[in-house]
């Protein structure tokens, strides 16, 4: 199964869930990117399925300016158009989406800023879209979109519940679809919450050819992230990266 196949089966998945996750949790608006913004997101999946890097850099869950918009894991719609190539690929209108987060698309101005520094860290250490993707390859552990009822993000280690569980159990097994497909050698988590998913997604790893750490997660909101103006963030994902 190639990366797109393995994508479309978990967006299934996910959309079968979403009603459930709603009327279990404190979730009030969940969306799909892997769906709404199909196009792009495939385009991201062809770019890299090109080159099978042996490294993955994994995430929690988009975030709303995000691959809300655009479709790629921590893709800031800049990242999209000007890195990665991704232009003029229309984005469609979820159901469900959250009023004062609306989709605007690859033509979204606000950036995502965990986004544009992680493909920025990226850019600075490789250079060219085509040399990334042979080194690294971004994917988000869930690729749902979780708002409560302010719009406020919700990460899925704050939830709980059957539909959850059910959630999880799909998104660790297209996590070893990737790695699979890849013949992946190193997880890098982004966060130690995406750590986390992945040391219990692959048990035992020691001495078996896959390797798994993390990095800093590059949100605004962690200090660590801030620290001296983001170089001890870079220091510290240039220190995991190939």
């Amino acid at each position: 199964m190639e990366l797109r196949g393995a994508a479309e089966k978990l967006s299934h998945r996910c959309d079968e869930l979403i009603g459930e996750i709603i009327a279990e949790t404190v979730v009030e608006y969940a969306t799909n990117p892997l769906d709404y913004a199909h196009l792009p997101h495939r385009e991201y999946l062809k770019l890299a399925g090109q080159y099978k890097a042996e490294t993955i850099l994994l995430g929690m869950n988009p975030g709303p300016w995000g691959m809300a918009q655009c479709g790629i894991p921590f893709g800031a719609t800049k990242v999209a158009r000007e890195l990665l190539g991704i232009t003029d690929l229309e984005v469609f209108q979820p159901q469900g989406a959250h009023p004062n987060r609306p989709v605007i698309g690859l033509e979204m101005t606000r950036q995502e800023v965990s986004g544009t520094r992680l493909w920025g860290a990226l850019e600075q250490r490789y250079g060219t879209a085509e040399k990334i993707l042979s080194n690294i390859f971004v994917v988000n552990h869930c690729p749902l979109l979780l708002l409560d009822r302010e719009g406020r993000n919700i990460t899925p280690d704050k939830l709980s519940g059957q539909a959850v569980t059910d959630l999880m159990s799909a998104c660790d097994e297209h996590l070893r679809e990737v790695v699979a497909i890849l013949s992946a050698k190193k997880i890098i988590g982004v966060g130690k919450y995406a750590e986390a998913r992945a040391l219990q997604t692959f048990p035992n790893q020691m001495g078996r050819g896959l390797e798994i750490s993390s990095i800093w997660h590059p949100s605004p909101a962690s200090p660590l992230a801030n620290r001296n103006d983001g170089a001890d963030w870079r220091e510290n994902i240039f220190a995991e990266l190939p």
